[in-house]
């Protein structure tokens, strides 16, 4: 039964069906043998219907600093410490019925050749993560109810609650990117008839996905993963290794001296003697990664409306197939007169 509720497919249905028909006025119009249209329609409905390295992440944070990781601005909370933007993409199905278990699955594109600064300065790969805002009353669905075939494209990923009262709010990572760049979310959708605040009617997900470090910490201190820059104008007097524990950045300005330290990571841009402006770089941005987030709607299917749509399109079949027939006998009778 799994696969009836695959991405598209009820789309797929009753798109064929309109097509059907259009065929069929078509051949009133044109006079063509109703038959051909039969072929073509069952030609056309078999084309439809085939057819752990170092934590890079921390959803840990969004969970301890937020009630819930969607703002009412429509924000994800993520954003905040992940300030590069990149795109994610979710795809699940058009609509599913009651008490079935579908799957989502997430897209955080990346170039995986790309290395990012880690917490102790040296090179790395990437971690990814994600954030899967859904319906109430829709959840991970238990290991029981997952389809063997399903259970090999989640592939041992691990999900947990975004809090204790909220199971609709999956939180995924850090996990490795060159493996969970594409996730599979198993979801179980919620029963009408067992939960009287679910209801028949289209819902929104929500999908924050990252992808590398973040810039700012939660108490907001930058981390060793961004660009720092000049607190100040003057000129660069000392430039101090720091070996493991990065540079230290002494700036001659007209009050005095300032000194910026800079982690181990960035790469130093500026040289001694030379003149900087307030907020000017100091460093390279070492970021490779960012954070996106996007959305999409699914509809929760009633089994009846689903079957009383098919037994409408069968009697509209019908009524079709009949007054083509008698088209066809109303010209029949028109020619024997005509040549009476």
């Amino acid at each position: 039964m799994y696969f009836f509720y695959r991405p598209n497919f009820l789309n797929s249905f009753v798109i064929t069906f309109i097509v059907f028909f259009f065929l069929i006025e078509l051949s009133i119009i044109m006079n063509k043998n109703i038959f051909s249209f039969f072929v073509s329609f069952i030609l056309l409905s078999s084309g439809m219907t085939l057819g752990a390295p170092e934590a890079s992440a921390y959803p840990v944070f969004a969970q301890q600093g937020y009630e819930t990781p969607r703002e009412k601005t429509g924000r994800i909370v993520c954003a905040n410490c992940h300030l590069a933007q990149k795109p994610v993409d979710i795809e699940v199905p058009q609509a599913v019925l009651p008490d079935s278990v579908f799957e989502a699955v997430v897209e955080i594109p990346y170039d995986q050749e790309v290395k990012q600064v880690l917490g102790n300065g040296k090179k790395g790969a990437l971690n990814v993560g994600a954030v899967l805002v859904l319906p109430e009353g829709f959840e991970i669905a238990p290991p029981d109810r997952i389809p063997a075939e399903m259970k090999a494209k989640v592939n041992n990923l691990f999900f947990q609650p975004y809090s204790e009262t909220q199971k609709n709010i999956i939180v995924v990572g850090p996990v490795p990117g060159k493996k969970y760049s594409e996730m599979t979310f198993p979801i179980l959708s919620p029963d009408p008839s067992k939960d009287k605040d679910v209801h028949f009617l289209t819902y929104p997900i929500y999908l924050g996905g990252n992808r590398g470090r973040g810039q700012i910490y939660p108490d907001g201190k930058k981390s060793n993963n961004t660009v720092y820059t000049s607190p100040a104008a003057g000129t660069v007097s000392t430039i101090t290794n720091l070996a493991k524990e990065g540079y230290e950045i002494t700036l001659t300005t007209l009050d005095g001296t300032v000194t910026e330290k800079v982690p181990a990571g960035p790469e130093v841009i500026v040289a001694v003697g030379q003149t900087v402006q307030a907020d000017q770089p100091l460093t390279n941005n070492p970021n490779v990664g960012g954070f996106g987030q996007t959305e999409t709607e699914i509809v929760l299917q009633s089994p009846l409306r689903l079957q009383g749509l098919i037994l409408f399109f069968f009697f509209i079949l019908f009524a079709q197939v009949f007054l083509v027939l008698k088209k066809k006998q109303f010209e029949k009778v028109q020619l024997a007169e005509m040549n009476f």
